[in-house]
C-alpha cells in the first residue's frame, strides 16, 4: 500500500519556521520599524533641529544663513537668556515639589486603603481632569482667578482675602492679580500636572507589600516612623518617575505662560515667539537645547532613584 505523501508546505509555513528557527531574526524583525522610526523621524528630526542651531538669521534680508557658524549660539550667553532659564527651572522646581507633596498621600490612599468601588471612583476623579481640553482647562483657570472670580469671592466671604492680597504683594512673585502674576500662572501648573504625579506614585506604592506596614507597626514603630522608614523611601521611584513629567511639562510649555502670568517669557514660550513670531529659526533651535541638556541631566538623577521602575 502506497504511504501518503505529505501536503507541500506554504510559503507563510515556511516563513513561519524560519523565524522560530531564528529568534533573533525574528526579534529584529519586531523591532525594525520602532528602531526606524525611532531614529530616522524622532533622532534625525533632533539632529536636524540642532544643526538649525549653528545657522544664524540675516539681519538684513530676513533670510536664513545657512553657512555653519556659532553666531547664533553666541546670542545665547545674555543676561536674558540667564533669566529666563533660572525663572523656567524655579517655576518648574516648584510645581515639581508641590505636585509630589499633594499626590503622595492621595497615591498612598489609592492604593493602601482605597478597594474596590472607591478606587475605582478615585482613578475616575484623577484621570477626568484630562478628559477636557487641555486650552478649555486653561481658560476656566482664567476666569477662576480674575478678580471677579469664583476664587476671590470665596477668599472674601470666608474673610480669606488677606491670603490672596498677600501672595500678590510678595516680590518677584505678585502682580497686580492673580491672572497676571506667576502665583496664578503656578497654580494652573499643578492643577494641569497633578494626575502625572499621583499616578506614578500610587502604582509604586501599589507594589509595596502591606506586610512591611504591618510588620512595622508590629515592632512599635509610630506612622511617623513608618512614612519615613519605610512608605518614603519605596516611593521614591514612583515620586522620581512622576517628577519627570511635571518637570519636563512644566518647563517645555509655553500655552499657560502666554496666558496665564506675568509677561516675562520662560524657555517654552521663548522659543515658540523666536519661531514663530520672530521667524529666528536659528535662536529658537539653539534655545531647543538648553531644555534638552537640563533634561539629559535631570533623567540621570531620576534613573540614580529608580524612576524607570516605576514608570
Amino acid at each position: 500500500m502506497p504511504s501518503a505523501s505529505l501536503p507541500p508546505e506554504s510559503l507563510g509555513h515556511r516563513i513561519s519556521a524560519f523565524f522560530y528557527r531564528h529568534p533573533r531574526a525574528r526579534t529584529a524583525l519586531f523591532l525594525t520599524l520602532p528602531a526606524a522610526w525611532l531614529g530616522i523621524v524622532y533622532i534625525g528630526s533632533l539632529l536636524a533641529l540642532v544643526l538649525q542651531s549653528f545657522y544664524r538669521l540675516d539681519e538684513f534680508t530676513g533670510t536664513i544663513d545657512r553657512s555653519l557658524s556659532f553666531d547664533t549660539w553666541g546670542t545665547l550667553f545674555t543676561a536674558v537668556t540667564r533669566d529666563t532659564v533660572l525663572r523656567t527651572v524655579a517655576m518648574a522646581l516648584a510645581v515639581t515639589t508641590v505636585c509630589a507633596t499633594a499626590a503622595l498621600p492621595i497615591g498612598y490612599f489609592m492604593a493602601k486603603v482605597a478597594s474596590g468601588r472607591l478606587k475605582s471612583l478615585l482613578y475616575v476623579a484623577v484621570l477626568m481632569p484630562l478628559w477636557a481640553s487641555y486650552i478649555v482647562r486653561v481658560y476656566s483657570w482664567r476666569q477662576i482667578l480674575s478678580q471677579e472670580g469664583v476664587l476671590s469671592w470665596f477668599a472674601r466671604r470666608v474673610s480669606l482675602g488677606w491670603v490672596i492680597d498677600g501672595a500678590l504683594g510678595l516680590p518677584g512673585i505678585g502682580g497686580p492679580d492673580l491672572v497676571s502674576s506667576f502665583v496664578g500662572q503656578f497654580l494652573v501648573f499643578v492643577y494641569i500636572w497633578l494626575p502625572y504625579m499621583i499616578l506614578p506614585i500610587q502604582a509604586a506604592l501599589e507594589r509595596v507589600p502591606s506586610s512591611l506596614l504591618d510588620a512595622s507597626a508590629d515592632l512599635g514603630a509610630r506612622p511617623v516612623t513608618t512614612f519615613r522608614r519605610v512608605v518614603w523611601p519605596l516611593a521614591i521611584p514612583g515620586v522620581a518617575a512622576g517628577s519627570i513629567f511635571t518637570f519636563s511639562l512644566t518647563m517645555g510649555d509655553y500655552i499657560i505662560p502666554t496666558l496665564v502670568g506675568p509677561s516675562k517669557p520662560s524657555i517654552g514660550l521663548s522659543i515658540y515667539q523666536f519661531q514663530g513670531v520672530a521667524g529666528n529659526l536659528p535662536l529658537a533651535a539653539a534655545y531647543t537645547v538648553i531644555p534638552i541638556a537640563i533634561m539629559g541631566l535631570y533623567l540621570v538623577l531620576a534613573r540614580r532613584l529608580g524612576a524607570f521602575e516605576a514608570l
